[in-house]
C-alpha cells in the first residue's frame, strides 16, 4: 500500500497537479492538507474518476483537510474529538478514515504565529487533544498513523539554518514537548530517506528562491504505531512536485507499506 500526505496549498490551484500525480504516483492513500475549499467545492467528482472517496473537513477558509482513498474509507471522521476552538470557532483541522486496514488521520496543526501569541497557546492546546485521541487509537495490532503538516521541525537539523530560528514557532520547546507526547502515546517519527540532499525538508517558502537554493524545512511528518512502522518499506519526498510552474510550497510525503 501506498499512503502519501501532502499540504496542496489550495486544491482548486493544485488540482490540474494533483490529478497527474495521483495517476503518475498512484497512492492508495492520500491526506490533504490546507484545502482552502468548502466542502461543497472539494473536487469529489475528478477525484472520483481515478477510482478515489474523500472524507472532507472543510470550511472555505484557509484550513480544511482530506482523506482520499482508492482501498475504502471506513469509520471516518472529520472533527479531532476534544480539540479547542480558536477565535471562537473549531477551524478545519482533521479528518481520519481506516483505508484498507490501515487507520490515517490527516492534519493541519496550527502554525501559532509568534511564541506569545494567542494562537500558539490553541496549537499548544490542539497538539494535548491530537495526543489524547492518539492515546485511544494507537494500541493495538492495528496499523494507526498521523500524517500531515505538523508546522513543527521535530529537530535542529529539519530546518536549513537553525540560527534564524531563534524564538520563533516552529522549533520551540514546547512544541517539540508535543511531539515527544506523541512518542509516549505510542507514536513515532517514519524520517523518510534522504534523496538529493541529507536532510529531506518537506517545505519551501516561494520567497528568496528557498526551493533552488534548499532553505526549507521537514514539518509534513508521518507519525505511527509500532504495526504501522514495521510495515513501511520505503518513505521519501517527492521533490518533483515542489517543481515548476504553480507548485504548492511543499512536497508530498511518500510512505510505501507491506501489510
Amino acid at each position: 500500500m501506498r499512503i502519501a500526505t501532502w499540504n496542496v496549498n489550495s486544491v482548486t490551484a493544485r488540482l490540474p497537479r494533483l490529478l497527474a500525480w495521483l495517476e503518475s504516483a498512484q497512492p492508495d492513500v492520500v491526506c490533504l492538507q490546507e484545502l482552502k475549499v468548502s466542502a461543497a467545492a472539494f473536487p469529489t467528482e475528478p477525484l472520483r474518476e481515478l477510482g478515489y472517496e474523500a472524507v472532507v473537513n472543510a470550511d472555505g477558509r484557509w484550513n480544511g483537510v482530506a482523506v482520499i482513498s482508492r482501498v475504502g474509507l471506513a469509520d471516518p471522521a472529520s472533527e479531532l474529538p476534544g480539540a479547542p476552538a480558536y477565535d471562537g470557532s473549531r477551524e478545519a483541522r482533521a479528518a481520519a478514515a481506516t483505508c484498507g486496514g490501515v487507520r490515517v488521520w490527516s492534519v493541519y496543526v496550527p502554525n501559532g504565529r509568534e511564541v506569545g501569541h494567542p494562537h500558539y497557546a490553541y496549537k499548544l492546546e490542539w497538539l494535548a487533544a491530537l495526543r489524547e485521541q492518539a492515546v485511544r487509537e494507537a494500541p493495538g495490532a492495528l496499523p494507526f498513523a498521523v500524517l500531515g503538516d505538523f508546522n513543527i521541525a521535530p529537530t535542529d537539523t529539519d530546518v536549513w539554518d537553525i540560527s534564524l530560528f531563534a524564538d520563533s514557532t516552529h522549533v520551540t520547546e514546547p512544541e517539540r514537548a508535543a511531539l515527544a507526547a506523541l512518542r509516549e502515546a505510542g507514536l513515532d517519527d517514519v524520517h523518510p530517506r534522504p534523496l538529493k540532499y541529507d536532510v529531506p525538508f518537506t517545505y519551501w517558502d516561494y520567497r528568496q528562491l528557498c526551493f533552488p537554493k534548499n532553505r526549507g524545512m521537514r514539518i509534513d511528518l508521518a507519525y505511527g504505531n509500532e504495526p504501522f512502522r514495521s510495515a513501511v518499506s520505503d518513505a521519501y519526498v517527492d521533490r518533483e512536485e515542489r517543481k515548476g510552474k504553480g507548485a504548492s510550497d511543499h512536497a508530498p510525503l511518500v510512505l510505501d507499506l507491506r501489510l
